[in-house]
């Protein structure tokens, strides 16, 4: 039986594509680069703010990428939330799980300094149970320890836990700490990428048919 859901922020969570992109244009612009459309773009943005300079800026050094990032990160900052909502069906999956008793957590390699206030402004900071960044352990997703870290802030034990995300290092970090896994089609998720999962991970298309996971 579930005790516990974990979520992956962006693109399981929340769409967020819609800042980030916004972001890399802003970097664009600067080099007098015309706007990326954000379909271009969707598929990276899991990836984090180096995956999506990769994606959408020219190639470039070492030093210059460390510029664009800080950069980056400094934009976001403050536009983290213009255009960014949860996608459809989450907070009521959430009301949801909270009326079952289910406590739910969020596991991200996203900064602590950009999670928290997304998850306040999301309104979500009063109901969250756990929440791991990708600073708040030595290691971050693929590796097990931001899983585990957020079971023991819970109080659950893995194998009673459900990891979801949209990201196959969502999933193999969930696998390697011993939770239960489902694969969010509906986020930002190369759909191809969901024939590399292991054949016990749910696929979800919607976020209402987590609930049919719970057992």
């Amino acid at each position: 039986m579930i005790k516990a859901v974990l979520f992956d922020l962006d693109g399981t969570l929340l769409d967020s594509a819609p800042d980030l992109v916004a972001t890399l244009n802003y970097l664009r612009a600067g080099l007098g680069l015309t706007a990326m459309p954000v379909e271009d773009l969707r598929h990276f943005v899991s990836r984090g703010a180096i995956g999506l300079i990769k994606a959408g800026m020219p190639p470039c050094d070492d030093e210059t990428l460390g510029l664009w990032q800080n950069s980056f990160l400094d934009h976001y900052r403050e536009n983290c939330f213009n255009l960014s909502r949860p996608f459809a069906g989450i907070d009521p999956l959430l009301v949801e799980l909270a009326d079952r008793e289910i406590p739910w957590g969020v596991v991200t390699n996203k900064m602590e300094f950009l999670t928290i206030p997304i998850l306040k402004q999301a309104g979500w900071s009063s109901s969250v149970s756990a929440v791991i960044c990708g600073d708040t352990v030595s290691q971050s997703k693929p590796h097990p320890d931001p899983v585990f870290a957020a079971c023991s802030s819970i109080g659950v034990d893995p194998a009673n836990t459900l990891m979801i995300g949209d990201d196959l290092r969502d999933i193999e970090a969930g696998k390697r700490a011993g939770c239960q896994t489902a694969f969010a089609l509906y986020g930002y998720a190369d759909e191809q990428r969901q024939y590399e999962l292991a054949p016990e991970t749910a696929l979800i298309n919607d976020p209402e048919e987590v609930l049919g996971l719970l057992g």
